[in-house]
């Protein structure tokens, strides 16, 4: 049986990018304009993907599945100001998402390491956002791992230049966070699925966000 051939290189598609994956979804509007519908759709996508490589023996408990996206700057905005806390312009601020321990004694110490982190750094903590979940679809084994789901808001330092340069202070942050954290053994629920002044990471299965 011969081996069934890609499709040639067209617009976008490019056949040296082929390779097995477990499902994923892609939505965009290719003049680069930022919509509600676009996430929407994305969600509706994610919906339809329980998870990313395997299931528990709970046909409710997985490895997870999200949606990667660009930072809502107006909806963190409001959503930050309800808070009383002021952001900056977009480009001068990063955010952290960040998986951390329900003991709120264990989640203190890993706020205060991951806080001292960013100020060796030079940057600035501007502030923590709980993010609303809702677990009800959550099986036994991942209810009995579930993390607390945080956000931390990290303003460039003066002498960080903003694009690239702000981008590699967020990765050392997140590096290092992860070594002295996690690594270290502070706290065994440490995980930050993504860290930038750019892009937000969402795990579906665990976070459930109200976009308007």
């Amino acid at each position: 049986m011969g081996l069934k051939k890609f499709p040639e290189k067209k617009g976008l598609y490019d056949p040296a990018f082929e390779h097995d994956s477990c499902g994923i979804g892609f939505v965009v509007n290719v003049k680069g304009i930022r919509s509600n519908s676009i996430i929407r759709q994305a969600i509706t996508v994610l919906e339809n993907l329980e998870h990313r490589g395997a299931c528990g023996c709970e046909p409710n408990t997985g490895d997870g599945a999200g949606i990667l996206f660009q930072k809502p700057h107006e909806f963190f905005v409001d959503a930050l100001g309800a808070d009383g806390i002021t952001l900056p312009a977009e480009q001068d601020y990063g955010v952290g998402m960040i998986f951390l321990s329900p003991d709120s004694s264990v989640e203190k110490n890993t706020k205060r390491i991951l806080e001292e982190i960013v100020f060796q750094e030079d940057q600035t903590v501007l502030g923590w956002r709980v993010v609303p979940t809702d677990n009800s679809s959550l099986g036994a084994t991942a209810l009995g791992c579930e993390p607390g789901i945080r956000q931390i808001f990290i303003g460039r330092g003066d002498g960080t230049a903003t694009g690239d340069d702000f981008e590699r202070q967020l990765y050392i942050i997140r590096k290092r966070a992860e070594t002295e954290i996690k690594t270290a053994g502070h706290d065994e629920y440490f995980y930050a699925p993504s860290f930038s002044a750019r892009t937000i990471v969402y795990k579906g299965m665990l976070v459930t966000w109200q976009l308007t």
